[in-house]
C-alpha cells in the first residue's frame, strides 16, 4: 500500500525535476496509472508551467481504494535563492502545508 509519505516524497521530487526541466513559459501534462500486487488500480494526473520566474503544478492521485490526494504548490527564484511551497490534500480533507527556501 502506497503511505502518504511515500506519496508526498514522490511527489515533491518529481515536482522539483519537473520544475527544473521545464523551459521558460513551458507547460507540461502527465498522466499514468497502473495496477498493484492486489489487483488494485491507481491513476495520477497532473499539469504545470513556469512563466516570469515561478514553476508552478497541480495534481491528483487516486488510490485502489477511491481515495484522493490533490497536491499543488509553486517554486520561484530570485536573486539566487528560491522558495517553495506547496499543499497537499489527503482523501478525507486533512491538509499538509510546507515551504523551503534554498540559496543556490
Amino acid at each position: 500500500m502506497l503511505s502518504i509519505r511515500t506519496y508526498l516524497g514522490a511527489t515533491a521530487i518529481a515536482a522539483m525535476v519537473m520544475a527544473a526541466a521545464t523551459p521558460s513559459a513551458g507547460a507540461w501534462t502527465r498522466s499514468g496509472g497502473g495496477v498493484g500486487p492486489r489487483g488494485g488500480t491507481w491513476s495520477s494526473q497532473g499539469m504545470g508551467g513556469c512563466a516570469g520566474g515561478t514553476c508552478s503544478h497541480t495534481g491528483t492521485f487516486t488510490g485502489p481504494r477511491g481515495g484522493t490526494f490533490t497536491n499543488t504548490g509553486s517554486t520561484s527564484c530570485a536573486g539566487g535563492t528560491c522558495t517553495h511551497t506547496g499543499t497537499t490534500t489527503g482523501p478525507y480533507g486533512g491538509t499538509i502545508n510546507r515551504s523551503s527556501t534554498f540559496t543556490r
